[in-house]
């Protein structure tokens, strides 16, 4: 069984709708920019999980999800669980 993968195109999409990203912020070309240095705050992120919980069938703890501190620790997080789910 393939797995799906969380892509960084499909982060920037949910954090624009989850979380007021602009487009052209730093996080449309950098995954190493910490979520503090672009302005989100951690009700962003819960929201942001929460939209891909829904969107990729998974469950993040809130914990685990607060600890990423960027969108590549993000990535890597969710990406884990989807390969988790498939196996």
């Amino acid at each position: 069984m393939t797995s799906r993968q969380f892509t960084p195109a499909a982060l920037r999409a949910i954090l624009r709708e989850a979380a007021g990203l602009e487009e052209g912020t730093p996080a449309d070309g950098a995954l190493d920019v910490s979520f503090q240095d672009l302005g989100l705050e951690s009700l962003a992120l819960l929201e942001t999980g929460g939209r891909i919980e829904r969107e990729y069938g998974i469950t993040l703890d809130d914990g685990a999800l607060l600890e990423a501190a960027t969108p590549r620790e993000l990535l890597d997080l969710v990406n884990a669980h989807l390969a988790a789910t498939a196996a």
